[in-house]
């Protein structure tokens, strides 16, 4: 009989020890020179989605998404169609997971069968640096607890494109209105990247920006004399803005504790008047919409909306975020302890 113990093509492999987690994660973790690629790759590919030589064919990708997603995950499976692989799609209750199997056995076996992995699970960041780093899986962070930093390429290539070829986004103002969610962090990283660029955030005390993100924008900013700054009343913002803001107020996967937390919202609620405010902004919105909560329909189906091309981009910045993550080798996040 065989000595299975002796075989090594069938004995355990142990898990790999200090292995650094591979993707995307934070665009905390981007160089600017992998950031501005990625931003101008997604307008290009916006241009023209067959602008690409097939990168994933062959692979198989996986898309967990716990959490609803209606752009994130069509864009996704799109994404990696297009450019020439295979989608495996796991719901909320399809892995293990959902019965207490461990973030690192997951990330273990994930990682000896697939070749990446998207995920939203609006569970904190750290899990999904753990599905990388212990599975040797590249893992898309399609939108933590803490930031969605695919929302906020796709948002400034949307804004790339509407200023033009070879026009640089140097001293965009941006006003920010509402929460300060997941999106909001990723938009302070990825505005503070801008050189001379200002963007406000108008938020409801106790629903800012957590100071950690907030100081980090404003560290990185502070070298090439970009402003990111936040109030808590609408009629502290002072100042024109060429881009006006919003998302919804119930942040995808959350819920708030306080029963009348509508209250402190409605201020902040962006209609027609709020806009003429600033009659040469554009308006956005990362969507879904409540009508009539964050948003007035006038404005968002109105002609200084840009929410819907918006929206389009997500597709675009989809593929430039797999064509990068399968073909630059870049190894982003912490080493493991």
């Amino acid at each position: 009989m065989t000595d299975i113990a002796a075989n090594p093509r069938l004995t355990n492999v142990p898990a790999p020890q200090g292995r650094r987690a591979h993707g995307l994660f934070s665009l905390d973790d981007l160089s600017d020179d992998t950031y501005h690629r990625l931003v101008r790759r997604s307008y290009e590919l916006f241009s023209d989605p067959s602008d690409h030589r097939s990168p994933l064919s062959g692979a198989i990708v996986g898309t967990l998404f716990t959490k609803t997603s209606t752009r994130t995950r069509t864009a996704f499976t799109t994404a990696v169609l297009r450019l020439g692989g295979h989608v495996i799609s796991y719901g909320p209750n399809d892995l293990q997971l959902a019965t207490g199997e461990s973030v690192a056995d997951t990330g273990r076996v994930l990682g000896g069968m697939l070749d990446g992995l998207v995920a939203r699970t609006a569970g904190p960041m750290a899990q999904l640096r753990e599905l990388s780093r212990v599975g040797t899986l590249g893992v898309v962070n399609a939108m933590a607890v803490e930031e969605h930093p695919t929302q906020a390429i796709c948002d400034v290539a949307t804004l790339a494109l509407l200023a033009g070829p070879g026009r640089r986004l140097d001293g965009l103002r941006l006003l920010y209105v509402g929460e300060g969610n997941n999106t909001a962090t990723a938009l302070a990283l990825a505005l503070a990247r801008l050189p001379g660029s200002r963007t406000t955030f108008a938020t409801p005390a106790g629903y800012g920006l957590p100071p950690g993100y907030l100081e980090a924008a404003r560290r990185r900013g502070w070298t090439i004399g970009a402003r990111v700054e936040e109030v808590h009343d609408l009629a502290d913002v002072t100042g024109d803005f060429d881009v006006v803001y919003t998302t919804r107020w119930q942040t995808t996967g959350t819920a708030k504790q306080d029963p009348h937390w509508r209250e402190a919202f409605r201020p902040f609620h962006v209609d027609a008047a709020l806009l003429r405010r600033w009659p040469s902004s554009v308006f956005m919105h990362d969507l879904p919409a409540h009508r009539g909560e964050e948003v007035e329909s006038s404005v968002l189906d109105g002609p200084r909306s840009i929410a819907w091309t918006q929206a389009r981009m997500k597709l675009s910045s989809a593929m430039a975020v797999m064509e990068w993550l399968f073909s630059s080798g870049d190894v982003l996040g912490e080493t493991a302890e």
